[in-house]
């Protein structure tokens, strides 16, 4: 269920007031989050602040392409503009299928 649904499903029943100080307040944390996200550097993999981080990153919809370079358990493959990213992987020998943003994982050796 996405946010958009989750809304429109509670909200009617809510008085206006509430209803509006929710809407309000939700804003005011994602930004927030997002803010965050902006000059937060990312702690260590095994951490305990990892998790909050995580958080914070989720709450700030954080995904994707919009995902921050620097993860606490994965790390970039930041290559120029102009160069192929199969060929870079390739050089590091991971799978160039795991080093794209949207994979959703730290890149894979190949093998």
């Amino acid at each position: 269920m996405d946010w958009t649904s989750l809304f429109q499903t509670v909200l009617p029943y809510l008085p206006a007031q509430y209803a509006g100080d929710l809407v309000s307040i939700l804003t005011f944390l994602i930004a927030a989050a997002a803010l965050a996200m902006r000059f937060w550097k990312p702690p260590a993999a095994g951490s305990r602040m990892a998790l909050l981080y995580k958080a914070v990153s989720a709450l700030a919809q954080s995904r994707g392409w919009n995902t921050n370079a620097y993860q606490p358990d994965a790390k970039a493959l930041m290559i120029p503009a102009d160069a192929s990213r199969a060929i870079e992987a390739a050089r590091l020998g991971l799978d160039p299928a795991s080093t794209h943003p949207k994979s959703g994982e730290p890149p894979k050796v190949s093998g």
